[in-house]
This record gives structure tokens, sequence and C-alpha cells, in this order.
């Protein structure tokens, strides 16, 4: 019987899914091992012990990217860019890293002035001013070749509408230096926003010779144990084989936290609900989404590490505020806890591997929320070590150790429902309209607390609570995507020939290996003359009426108005998607029952806190549903 693996790798555990063909779930997890990941996903597939005959797919979620970003690890990048306009990367878009404090300042860029290469060659909205020339492309080639390069971004003005300059480029440089890859704007993002497109087409050259280093260490080290090839997620929710996503690396850059928002959807369409706020807390963050009609919310990109990736993403807001967050008290005698975080070494003091400080999860074993002696993962805990550390930072504070833990739990939950509401309340959803679901290893633990803090009166804690973030990566299908620039009134698009431009993306972005395949058209439209846009469902039957209609009751919905101006379209996308591997959630044990609050329900792979005025009941598809009464 065939089985699909999906294995996410965190900052304190590497989580294990295992689908069989009958859509049987089993699960494992280990510690993650941080100086070499893939290190940690052979040891789950081991402890599952099913043969590599057996296993038809292993689907991977990887936080290389996001560590490489913030680490700044990546490539030694020479960057392309046309005469005149080679600081984008660092004036950025003239915004202040923080408003209020000058001293504040923005990340470096991820490629510094000096290896910068200023192309003589200029697009205008009238034409080509200033073409490029022979002689110029092999110019840059030897100045390029001149700095070293592990790999070379090309990023031209105006190359969104036009990307045979760029293409012209690249070729010269291939010519000069045949070992080095040459990564062009516009085919990593053909869109305007020339700095967006820039750093973009930036963060993929930064990203991709380490991420395909890391793919083909993964694969060999698979390979050895009869594994097949790791698919990837990607930040859009999708799958892609290790080859294509060794080089689509900027697409990668919310791997992990994808696939528990894609994994909570299944969930949450599995028990009859169309629209929740997600909660995913692990080991050294917490990750909140947002799922609309039983769909992750897709956006067209944010920034990763302080560096913008304008690629579509799943919905995710991340604050540092997992199970391994470290409380400590600041300058001014405040208990504060994150960002910093223990992380699988040392961990928390419980858990007995070295770690000092007292964390999240150590507050919880104090006030005896954990209190098995042995966590998934063959983590013991020591609840005696965890108190003792509470204990002395309540000394510190000038009060007693409930008080302390208590505080540092509810320190957490404000920073996490924070983050909850960004996803919400500023897209015009009210969260009281949404359930919460809860999962991750701290999900459960911190549920009730975040819905009273929002006004929530649904919980929905998942089957498989503690993993649903791999099992979001073994049902995911394979995914492709395609973008075209459009710069058109909506009332123009007729002159498109917008049903042939429709379906000549679904060509663009490839097969997705399965007879079967769903196509999700977006557009980017916005009202002329403003700065931002919105993502607005299109097909293929539609006319430049029926769109802007569309895009003027989005934006009443999330702003509350409209104006009387024309609507333009900026671009199109298209988003390929295969069938979803069945899985059939696990039942409820007969031994199960409501649970009023207050309680504690030790779960397989969590634990769940139903707290007062709450009742806990099980669900017949598996998980617990939580009502406030």
């Amino acid at each position: 019987m065939s089985i699909s693996v999906g294995i996410d790798v965190g900052g304190t555990f590497t989580d294990l899914v295992a689908v069989r063909g009958d859509g049987f779930v089993e699960t494992r997890k280990v510690l993650s091992t941080p100086s070499d990941q893939s290190q940690g996903v052979a040891a789950a597939l081991n402890a599952l012990g099913a043969g590599g005959p057996a296993i038809e797919r292993v689907a991977h979620g990887t936080t290389v990217v996001t560590n490489l970003l913030l680490e700044r690890r990546g490539a030694r990048v020479v960057l392309c860019a046309t005469e005149h306009a080679t600081d984008l990367l660092e004036l950025r878009r003239q915004e202040r890293a923080s408003l209020y404090d000058l001293t504040t300042q923005h990340p470096p860029a991820l490629v510094p002035p000096e290896r910068v290469i200023a192309v003589q060659e200029r697009r205008t909205p009238d034409g080509v001013r200033t073409p490029l020339l022979d002689a110029e492309a092999l110019r840059v080639a030897e100045a390029v070749a001149a700095l070293n390069p592990e790999i070379v971004v090309v990023s031209l003005l105006h190359s969104y509408e036009d990307p045979s300059a760029e293409l012209m480029l690249a070729t010269f440089l291939r010519a000069r230096l045949p070992e080095i890859p040459v990564v062009c704007s516009s085919a990593v993002l053909p869109e305007i926003r020339e700095y967006e497109r820039t750093a973009t087409a930036v963060a993929e050259g930064y990203a991709r010779p380490r991420v395909a280093t890391y793919l083909e260490h993964l694969s060999a080290r698979l390979a050895v144990g009869g594994y097949p090839a790791p698919n990837v997620m990607t930040s859009g929710g999708g799958m892609r084989t290790a080859i294509e996503a060794s080089q689509t690396a900027a697409a990668l850059a919310l791997s992990g936290p994808a696939g528990g928002v894609v994994g909570a959807a299944a969930v949450l369409r599995a028990a009859g609900l169309q629209r929740a706020l997600t909660i995913d807390i692990g080991g050294t963050s917490a990750d909140a989404g947002l799922i609309l009609d039983g769909e992750p919310l897709v956006e067209p990109g944010g920034s990763v590490a302080g560096v913008p990736i304008a690629l579509p993403r799943v919905l995710v807001e991340t604050v540092s505020a997992g199970g391994g967050s470290i409380a400590w008290i600041d300058d001014g005698g405040a208990l504060r806890v994150g960002p910093r975080s223990a992380g699988a070494v040392p961990g928390p003091v419980a858990f007995g591997r070295g770690g000092t400080v007292p964390t999240v999860t150590d507050a919880h074993i104090a006030l005896g929320r954990l209190d098995a002696a042995q966590l998934s993962g063959g983590v013991r805990i020591n609840a005696e070590a965890a108190r003792a550390a509470i204990a002395d930072l309540a000394e510190r504070l000038g009060t007693d150790a409930t008080r302390t833990a208590s505080a540092i739990i509810a320190i957490a939950d404000a920073e996490m429902a924070r983050a909850l509401r960004r996803v919400s309340v500023e897209r015009g959803i009210d969260p009281r309209s949404c359930a919460l679901l809860a999962f991750g290893g701290g999900g459960p633990l911190h549920a009730c607390a975040l819905a009273d803090l929002l006004g929530m009166r649904t919980i929905l804690v998942p089957p498989h609570a503690g993993v649903l973030s791999a099992l979001g990566l073994a049902i995911a299908p394979e995914r492709r995507e395609a973008a075209a620039s459009v710069m058109q009134l909506a009332l123009s698009i007729s002159g498109l020939d917008w049903p042939a431009l429709l379906k000549r993306l679904v060509v663009e972005a490839g097969p997705v290996g399965s007879a079967e395949h769903r196509a999700q058209w977006t557009a980017r439209v916005r009202y002329a003359g403003q700065g931002h846009e919105l993502d607005v469902t299109t097909t293929p039957d539609d006319d430049g009426i029926m769109l802007a209609e569309r895009f003027s009751a989005l934006h009443h919905t999330r702003y509350g108005f409209t104006l009387d101006r024309p609507v333009e379209v900026v671009a199109v996308r298209v988003a390929v998607s295969g069938t979803p591997v069945p899985v059939q959630f696990a039942p409820p044990a007969p031994s199960q029952h409501e649970v009023p609050g207050p309680a504690v329900v030790t779960l397989p792979d969590a634990t769940m806190v139903v707290a007062d005025a709450w009742v806990a009941r099980p669900l017949p598809v598996g998980g617990w549903l939580l009502e406030r009464v």
C-alpha cells in the first residue's frame, strides 16, 4: 500500500505524518537537528519504520530559506541593474525602519553597492531610449566575472513589459561564465514595481545555491534508505519536486508554516466549517493564519527577515511566542517573553538538555498543565527543574512562582492575539465571526485564552493537532504557477483576448503530475492612480465590467469605501493544482466524552486546556470542538 509522507522541520521538533493508501494516518515526532536538518528528516523516517518502496512521496516543509535570510548566509550575488537605478536595494521605499526611533536601521541589502554593475540601457514609456548593445553586454559580463560571483541576478528597468534586454544580457553572461547561474527578474516576477521585483529576484539568487545544495544533500540521504527524492512545500501552499524547488528558492520562504494552514483548511472542511483563524504554536514561534470559504487566504507577498519577496504566499503572521520563548527581565525591571528562543538545543529547562533559563513551556509545567512523564519526541519532563527556574525568576521580580508563570503565559498570549488581529481585522474580518483552529504542540494549551482575548466563542482542536503541519504537507497536491503583466484598464481587457491569456498561463504553468487539475486565476487590480492592488479571483468567462464590480465589492469590504475612478488590471496569475491525497481523520475513541472546564486533556501529540466557562466535545471526524457557555 503506497504511503504519502509529510515531514515538517521545526525549530524544536521534526514532525512526520504518513498517510496510507486507505487514508489511515500514522505520526512520529523526533527532535530537530539545527546543524543539519536532513538528519532529523532521516531520523523521522527511520522512526516510521516503513520500507522505502512503500513510500510513494516524501513531502517536506523547510525553514532553510528563512534561516538563510535571517542569518545572512546566502550566496555571493552580483546584481546587474540599469544605469542610474543601481541603488534600489538601499533606497527601498524610502520609509523608515521605525517611525519614531531614528537609530533603528533596515537590515543591510543582500547585495552591497560594490557588487552592483550598472548597465547602459534604458526603456521608457515611449519605447527603448538606450538599446543594450553587444559591446555593452560584453563589458558587463567582464565586470561581473571580475567580482567572482556564485550567482548573477539581472534586473533591468521595466523588464516586466519587455524582457528582451534581460534575456540578451543573460545570454552574454552565460557565455562568459558557463558555470555560474543567471537569474532574470522578468522570469521571477514579471510585474511592476522595480524595488519589489529586484528585491525578489535578488532573494532568489541569494538563496538558490544553498537551497540546491541542501535538497541535493537531503535527496542523497533519502536515497540511501531507498526513499524517493522529496517534494517541497512552497509559500503558496502547493508542492514542487526537489529539482523545481531548487530553481525557485524564493518561493520556499514560508514552506513550513504554509503546510500548517493547508492541513487546517482540510480539517475545517471535514468538520463542516468554512471560516477560521488559525494559530500554530510550536517550540520556537507561533504562526497566525486565516481560512475563508474553506481555503487558506493567499496574498501576493510580504517581507521575510526584512527582505521583500513579492511572490504568492499563504497568509501567515509569525511572532516569537513559541513554547521555547525565553522569559527574562529587561533593564527597567519588567518581565519580557521572547524573541529569543531556547530552540531544540538547549531547549526548555524541563527538557534536561542544558537549558537554564525559563521558557513558556516551563511556565505551563510549573502550573501543572504538562504533567505527562514523557513528551512525544523522546523528551522527558523534569517538572522540578522547571518550577525551580520559574521560582528563581519570581524571586528576582519580587513575587511568587505561580503569578510569574501565569504572567509569562499571559505575555505570550497577548503577542499571539495581536498577530491574530493583524491577519483578520486588518483585512476586514471580524474574529468573532470565525472559529479559532488551534494546533501545534502549544496551540491547544493557549486556545481558550486567545479566544477570550478576541471575543471568539468557538475553538476547533483538530485531530493530530501536534503534527498538523506535517499532515498538511502529506496531503497537499502539486502546484504550479505562472504570471503575466497586464497594465490595462479593466474595460479594455477584451482587447487582450482575456480568455486566451488565461488559458496560455495554464500551459506556461506546466503539468501537475495528475490527470485531473484545478486552475485558479487571480488578477491584481486597483483604482487607477492607487499605489497598491487587491487580488481578485477571475475566470476566462469574465469581462471587464464583472472584474471591476468584483474588485469594488472587495475594496468596500476591506476598506469600507469605493472610489469613482477607473479600475486597472496590473497583472494576472494562475495556480494549477493537482489532486490532494485523500485522508481519513480518526474518529473519537469510545472513551471520549464531553469535558467541561476547567480541565486539562492529554491528547496523543499535544495537551489541551479547557478553561472555565468553556466545554469541549469530541468531533465525529476526530479532534475537539470547544464552545463558550
